[in-house]
């Protein structure tokens, strides 16, 4: 494994990590005007590189199926979706109910905003590792520019899910250099997940269409299950739209222009 593809695998959580930062130089909590653009742009960006960086890859790689091209990437997506609707149904996390309390469990408001993120890397983690497991395999669908591509853009999208995560930790009293680490470690398990896809990934090569596409179904079940909805409620969530528009086109350049 040359030292591009660990750097690659690295930036997402670099992106974390400077997003958690943001704890030593802003207020306590974070505007929910700047929670929802942030929000709206970390959509875009992930919706679009879930098409162009993983569903396209996956339907490029399916050619020789013919009219049954698809079927890889259709299982592959759905499976990622089940595998999210899974984790996120045995793991507590922070849905919030009209009176803006989070659900009953014996677990810590906080404790719940940890896992609740981290859950959400590990899509993330999976899909920088099978894109670079494509090229270490020395396949053409993506290329290193194109990896590098998919790379900045999710470490774009975990600048401001750094931010979120550690600014309201800090908010409920913590210390600013502990909400600070949590949210690095929450970033933590993007480049494990992405070791582990590529380990996987070198034991059954011929399923590289459906990792693919199961990485984009991950990916799309964050965005239309927590981040969608964020950007959306309360006044002015056509700032959240804005902000996804210009999260989605600046993914689909990075993707065209390293590509």
């Amino acid at each position: 494994m040359n030292i591009k593809i660990i750097i690659g695998i690295l930036i997402p959580f670099v992106g974390t990590s400077l997003g958690a930062a943001m704890v030593f130089f802003l207020k306590n909590n974070v505007s929910q005007k700047l929670q929802r653009v942030l929000t709206g742009f970390a959509a875009g960006v992930m919706v679009a590189a879930s098409f162009w960086s993983l569903l396209e890859p996956a339907l490029e790689s399916s050619e020789g199926m013919g009219r049954l091209s698809f079927i890889p990437a259709a299982v592959g997506f759905l499976i990622g979706i089940g595998f999210l609707l899974l984790l996120d149904v045995i793991t507590p996390h922070m849905h919030m109910n009209k009176e803006g309390e989070g659900p009953k469990s014996s677990l810590k408001r906080t404790t719940k905003l940890i896992l609740a993120v981290t859950l959400h890397n590990i899509p993330e983690g999976m899909a920088v590792g099978v894109v670079y497991a494509n090229i270490i395999a020395g396949n053409s669908l993506v290329s290193m520019a194109g990896a590098l591509a998919l790379a900045i853009g999710i470490a774009i999208q975990n600048f401001p899910e750094g931010a979120i995560v550690s600014m309201p930790l800090r908010g409920e009293g913590m210390s600013k250099w502990k909400t600070f680490w949590y949210g690095v470690l929450s970033g933590a398990v993007e480049p494990v997940a992405a070791l582990i896809t590529i380990f996987a990934f070198s034991l059954v090569s011929s399923l590289l269409p459906y990792m693919l596409a199961f990485a984009a179904g991950a990916m799309m079940y964050v965005v239309v299950e927590e981040l969608i909805p964020e950007m959306s409620e309360g006044e002015h969530s056509n700032m959240g739209t804005v902000a996804f528009s210009l999260g989605f086109v600046l993914m689909m350049v990075l993707d065209v222009a390293l590509g």
